[in-house]
This record gives structure tokens, sequence and C-alpha cells, in this order.
């Protein structure tokens, strides 16, 4: 039986960091974990917060394509583990009135100024499709048109 976005959503609520991959000059990937603090419903769309000096929003211009890379629970003590891997576009915002609405209160451990943060950058990752693992069970979510 396959997951619904709503079901995957459900999992992934359990899950704090991504790892967000881009393609670097040259061709390297480079990946970075990325919080996304439990806090938000999945429905095809991720968002997050960065600095604008940060290798990745020069890696975002030159190339939107990113994955995004989450692992729910380890298999240990009895769980099944999940895995769930989001190919996508990155947008890069620059409007505070977006980093109002997407704004969370522990974020303020990286940003103290809040969103009146220079320089502060926020991620939108439109994802396009979902692969997923739940233990032995996989199967892919088409995410584009869903909303």
């Amino acid at each position: 039986m396959s997951l619904s976005l709503e079901d995957l959503s459900r999992k992934m609520k359990d899950i704090d960091f991504a790892m967000l991959a881009t393609r670097a000059k040259g061709g390297a990937i480079g990946s970075r974990p990325m919080s996304n603090n439990r806090e938000v419903d999945y429905d095809g769309t991720a968002w997050f917060f960065t600095d604008e000096t940060a290798f990745m929003v020069s890696d975002m211009e030159a190339d939107s394509a990113v994955n995004l890379s989450y692992q729910g629970k380890s298999g240990l003590l009895g769980h099944r583990p999940f895995f769930v891997a989001v190919e996508g576009r990155a947008a890069l915002i620059r409007d505070r009135t977006q980093f109002e609405a997407h704004w969370t209160k522990g974020l303020e451990r990286w940003w103290p100024q809040g969103i009146q943060t220079p320089g502060l950058v926020l991620i939108q990752v439109i994802g396009e499709r979902a692969h997923y693992w739940d233990g032995e069970k996989e199967g892919e979510i088409l995410l584009e048109g869903i909303k």
C-alpha cells in the first residue's frame, strides 16, 4: 500500500533535520543539515532560513535543482527505519513578509535579530518527487501540481 502525502507528512513531523544537497561549482554535490523544527506540516514545499553568505545560496542561484534527505526512526529497538528523498527546485526569498509567515521562535538561536537580521534568506524547496522507504516498503509520490 502506498503512502499518501498526508501519511508522508505525518511521518516527517517526527524528523527534525534534513540534509539539503545542492550542485556546487564544477558539478560537485554539497550537503548540509537544515532544521524544520518539527513544527511544520509537509505539503510538498519545505522552508528553511539561511544567511546570504552561505555557499548553498550561490549554488542555488546557479542551479535551482536540490535534494532533501530525511531519516526517521533508526531501526534500533524495534523501530522500522524510515527514509525520504525529495527532489525539487529551490527559490531564494528575501521578502520580510514571507520571513514572518515562516519564522518560529527557535530560529532566534541562530538569528537573534529575528527577521530583521541583515543578509537573512528564506529558502523555499518546491518538491517535485518524494521517494520513501518505510521499513521494507518503498514508494514514490509525485508532488508536482499537488497544490
